[in-house]
């Protein structure tokens, strides 16, 4: 079950947009031609859509132009990980 709702919540961020970064989010069809940079992890969100900011930022902080987000849990705070791209 628990697997269950880390599938949903993964559905949910990827389909969520925010315009306010310069690092754009997207799908993983769309990652498979760029340019891997690394990953960015946050460890302390209260919500799906502060997850996904939190994110955005990181990723737009270290000079990446897309991140695609392959995992978030929820346990008490939200957790998340994305792959940056060039």
């Amino acid at each position: 079950m628990k697997n269950l709702h880390i599938v949903a919540t993964s559905i949910v961020l990827a389909t969520l947009s925010f315009g306010s970064f310069a690092a754009e989010q997207i799908t993983r069809s769309q990652a498979e031609n760029l340019d891997k940079m690394g990953t960015v992890s946050v460890d302390s969100a209260h919500s799906l859509s502060s997850l996904e900011r939190k994110l955005a930022a990181k990723a737009d902080a270290q000079g990446a132009g897309h991140y695609y987000i392959v995992s978030a849990s929820d346990n008490d705070v939200m957790h998340g990980t994305a792959i940056i791209y060039k």
